[in-house]
């Protein structure tokens, strides 16, 4: 009996190792980036919940439209958007302008080339610092939509008057600039929202949109190559796609040109998030 325990507990402490170590992993695939990542390959719920949560996508199939955290009809009872469910090659530009570091204008001037109209996803600072970029948008004939005041996570914000302050101040630094009522299309910071706030959205005639194409782009000192630039955009888009790029990326700015021509030789064409809405201007 005394040889069976001097071998028993060695095999115990083997044994707790052991599956401590796959513990841990379950736990590790379970919580890693990629599982919540938007461009991770796991299938993601499509049941929108009352909770706040992280806009989210599951790329299934190259050149579909990727499975987004609610489907089109749970999003559409808000007026919400983050694709259009068609098979024309279709495609929605949107850009986030958190601030202005020199790259809008040749966005602005690729856009131009190709005639392809954007939407504009503007904070408080980017209007207050650069109204001639804000101008130009209007007069080349962008959308310039509303992307809160402060950028705050606004699936926090639970009051309807602090959620209002943070697109009504938006709202008025557009109209001292341009002379023109702004556009009431939203978009979550971050994509962090509750179905709280996208009831408060529409409550104020705002339509809010999410994107079914984007890739890490907001990193000033860590911009990605001009090939996974391509590898991202092109090998992910698809009809109807709503593509969330961002102003401030140097590799945007560079390879914006090229990109859209690449689309367009792919058969895509570019339109208005107003052909969503059906609003007419």
């Amino acid at each position: 009996m005394s040889s069976f325990h001097k071998y028993l507990k060695p095999f115990a402490i083997t044994l707790l190792f052991v599956l401590s170590y796959f513990a841990g992993r379950l736990v590790a695939i379970h919580f890693s980036p990629e599982a919540s990542s938007p461009s991770g390959s796991q299938t993601i719920s499509s049941k929108i919940t009352p909770a706040a949560e992280n806009w989210g996508l599951s790329f299934q199939e190259e050149g579909k439209t990727p499975v987004g955290n609610a489907t089109f009809d749970e999003l559409k009872q808000y007026d919400t958007y983050y694709a259009e469910n068609t098979e024309e090659k279709k495609i929605y530009l949107t850009f986030d302008c958190g601030y202005e570091n020199g790259n809008t204008e040749p966005i602005l001037d690729a856009l131009k080339k190709h005639k392809a109209q954007a939407t504009f996803f503007v904070v408080g600072n980017f209007i207050s610092t650069s109204p001639e970029l804000v101008k130009r948008m209007h007069e080349e004939g962008h959308i310039v939509g509303n992307h809160t005041y402060h950028h705050p996570d606004m699936s926090q914000i639970s009051t309807k008057e602090a959620f209002e302050k943070e697109l009504k101040d938006v709202e008025s630094l557009y109209k001292e600039i341009t002379g023109k009522e702004m556009v009431k299309y939203y978009r979550p910071p971050q994509g962090k929202y509750s179905t709280d706030n996208l009831k408060m959205a529409k409550d104020m005639g705002y339509h809010t949109f999410f994107w079914s194409l984007a890739y890490v782009d907001w990193y000033q000192d860590d911009q990605p190559s001009h090939d996974e630039a391509f590898d991202k955009l092109l090998g992910r888009i698809h009809p109807g796609a709503i593509v969330l790029l961002h102003s401030t990326s140097s590799t945007n700015a560079e390879i914006l040109d090229e990109l859209l021509g690449k689309w367009e030789d792919m058969g895509y064409t570019f339109h208005s998030l107003d052909e969503l809405t059906q609003k007419k201007r």
